[in-house]
């Protein structure tokens, strides 16, 4: 781990990256922008928390690009595609630890062995800084939602087109229609 003078002067500069970027093993690590249906499928997960946290009013749902910073070994901050947080709001700064639900929506570079091992040491890195459920969405390729637990990180429930994803128990009778990720 960064020291904290070093950990403070990496957030700083995480802040002024134009783009998307987490601060992990003590570095800026920037990630390259996604196309037409990640993003879509991210924005209907998105509308979806959004109207969620409008009936449940408690927590609060994110889009992409915002910065949660965590104090693990080898990563300082998470940068989800969509995600869900119960912690307490930060202005104009970065939260304040780790969403309670995170999704992932993969890029047409999110796949082969590198990436397959790469999301999994990033989905215990999620669980190790304290969410609950973790989305691994695959609209280009087999148009799945694998549901990864922090009480089972290595078992997904696995949803397809006609199924009602959940989050479970991160998010407690909230339900996506796998459909929507392909509108």
């Amino acid at each position: 781990m960064a020291t904290e003078a070093k950990a403070a002067e990496l957030v700083a500069a995480l802040s002024r990256i134009d783009g998307k970027a987490e601060i992990v093993g003590g570095e800026i690590v920037v990630m390259s922008p996604t196309g037409d249906l990640p993003s879509r499928a991210a924005a209907a997960v998105y509308r979806s928390l959004w109207e969620h946290e409008r009936r449940a009013r408690s927590g609060r749902a994110y889009t992409d690009n915002v910065g949660f910073l965590v104090d693990l070994p080898g990563r300082t901050s998470f940068s989800p595609d969509a995600s869900y947080y119960v912690g307490p709001p930060a202005g104009a700064k970065f939260l304040g630890g780790a969403p309670v639900f995170a999704v992932e929506v993969r890029s047409e570079d999110d796949y082969g062995p590198a990436a397959e091992q790469a999301m999994a040491a990033k989905r215990a890195d999620y669980f190790a800084a304290g969410t609950r459920v973790v989305w691994d969405v695959d609209v280009l390729r087999e148009g799945l939602i694998r549901v990864y637990r922090s009480t089972t990180p290595d078992a997904p429930s696995v949803y397809a087109r006609g199924d009602q994803a959940e989050a479970e128990p991160a998010l407690p009778g909230w339900t996506f229609q796998v459909d929507e990720i392909f509108d």
